[in-house]
């Protein structure tokens, strides 16, 4: 029997910080020293890794919520500084390094390693067709140390549910930069103002403003017309939905177990900012 979708939209509360410590300083200073130039490149090298020496159109194509242009301000320059394979394993060890320095004692808890092995089976439990970014990580190693399992398999979970995500986007007609503008009015904030699409020029944001409204899905002020929310959370609902297939390896007590034991350590990976 499928898990409640509550525990699936649950876990992916549970894994993003976790998983998102790979942007944080620790790892972020880790790729300056290879020579990376600022934060993007190391963002986009150590992200786009698993796809190899991809173009910037296919990794484009693949992080689906960037401008155009963007990722052509990264790739492949920084593969002229680094390897992917070298991105792999410095993102690794920045990762690793930055969530214990966050979790404390926690790192060395069984309760870690018990949440690591659950979370592990459940990353590589699930298929990876129309999964890009997953089915490239999918072809990396499992880390042994616990803390860098745990970061690795929950980097498995997000990557897998932000695939989702892209096809449920893209099957409400969503484009990428379309999507920060939803995700903005959804947090209760103008497009704006929203940190991913606050730097495009705005003219170029009015256009994508623009094409919602054409939609009914923006009001004349900017903000969400009734059928604009009812879009963003059917894509919501539908994300979750796409999610589940890594838990089905898990039974309920498990699946209960593995978020029990990541409450306390997701909470730890987030109040250190």
């Amino acid at each position: 029997m499928p898990h409640p979708q509550a525990k699936v939209h649950r876990m992916a509360e549970l894994i993003e910080p976790i998983a998102t410590v790979t942007f944080s300083e620790v790892p972020t200073e880790a790729f300056l020293a290879l020579g990376m130039r600022n934060y993007w490149d190391g963002y986009f090298a150590g992200r786009a890794a698993p796809l190899g020496q991809a173009p910037a159109e296919v990794v484009h194509a693949v992080f689906y919520n960037f401008a155009e242009g963007e990722v052509a301000r990264h790739i492949p320059w920084v593969w002229g500084k680094t390897t992917p394979q070298e991105a792999i394993a410095v993102r690794e060890r920045g990762s690793a390094a930055a969530l214990r320095q966050r979790i404390g004692q926690l790192a060395d808890s069984p309760g870690l390693v018990r949440a690591a092995d659950l979370a592990t089976r459940a990353a590589v439990g699930a298929p990876t067709e129309g999964r890009a970014l997953y089915a490239g990580l999918r072809t990396l190693d499992i880390p042994e140390e616990p803390v860098a399992r745990l970061w690795h398999a929950t980097t498995l979970l997000r990557e897998h549910r932000g695939d989702g995500h892209n096809a449920a986007l893209l099957a409400h007609g969503i484009g990428g930069t379309q999507a920060h503008v939803l995700m903005a009015l959804s947090l209760g904030m103008k497009a704006e103002e929203f940190g991913r699409i606050h730097h495009l020029p705005g003219a170029q944001l009015a256009t994508v403003i623009d094409g919602l409204r054409s939609r009914g899905l923006v009001d004349t002020d900017g903000g969400f017309t009734d059928a604009g929310r009812e879009t963003k959370d059917r894509i919501e609902t539908l994300t979750d939905e796409l999610a589940t297939p890594p838990y089905d390896v898990l039974s309920e007590e498990e699946l209960d177990e593995l978020i029990m034991e990541l409450e306390p350590i997701a909470a730890a990976a987030q109040d250190d900012d």
